[in-house]
């Protein structure tokens, strides 16, 4: 992988070692500078109170130019929130992971967004094209184009 890229991971690995993660995220793996799991769990009153989901990322040579690929683990008895921008495999329809993707912007950061994305959800339902997406999904998120038009769920 790129200096560039393994410099800042280090960077951001030896931050949430030192200070931790913030309140209801947990960093669970980050063997490499290839691929990190997180839980996050919605604080707070919310529809999805209680429940705890896995992230995973998985960073490439651009990174932080590039945006890690970021979705929801759903294997092994792990399943992705039922969220109107997330699809039932695990995929994540959010600028923040796409056009909106900033290299100042960091792991943490991105868990405390999608964070807020579950708490702030006022229904609990599939993206209306869940089941045709799922079916021609790509592996990796960031080959997707999604559209972002709706931050009011």
């Amino acid at each position: 992988m790129a200096s560039i890229a393994s410099r800042r991971l280090a960077k951001e690995l030896s931050e949430i070692k030192s200070e931790g993660c913030p309140v209801g995220i947990k960093l669970v793996k980050a063997d490499d500078f290839a691929t990190w799991w997180f839980t996050i769990e919605v604080m707070g009153e919310s529809l999805y109170q209680s429940e705890v989901y896995t992230l995973q990322f998985r960073f490439d040579a651009q990174y932080p130019i590039s945006s890690p690929a970021v979705q929801f683990v759903v294997k092994d008895g792990l399943e992705a929130p039922i969220h109107p921008h997330v699809y039932s495999n695990g995929h994540i329809c959010a600028s923040i992971l796409g056009n909106e993707w900033s290299p100042v912007l960091s792991v943490t950061a991105v868990c405390v967004t999608l964070q807020s994305m579950l708490a702030s959800c006022k229904k609990k339902e599939r993206p209306v094209d869940n089941d045709r997406y799922v079916r021609n999904a790509p592996e990796n998120p960031k080959k997707t184009q999604f559209e972002y038009h709706d931050d009011s769920v």
